[in-house]
């Protein structure tokens, strides 16, 4: 690796809306801070898999009900 072009790397602590903490390396930051998670992988969809339905009509669906009066006509 080249000298002087990469971020520093260390430890902080992140502490996840439960109130748990944990020790990671990082580059955000300096040496020891804390940072603080509103969102987490304990409790969010995208992570939990319980994400809501909006809709159960699909894209391409709703585009083809939305512009069908557009066809070609011969």
């Amino acid at each position: 690796m080249k000298k002087d072009i990469h971020p520093d790397y260390h430890e902080i602590k992140i502490v996840m809306t439960d109130g748990s903490e944990r020790s990671v390396r990082s580059t955000w930051g300096s040496e020891g801070e804390v940072m603080k998670l509103s969102v987490d992988p304990l409790n969010h969809p995208a992570w939990t898999g319980q994400q809501r339905v909006l809709g159960s009509e699909g894209q391409v669906a709703r585009f083809n009900k939305r512009f069908s009066g557009l066809g070609v006509k011969n």
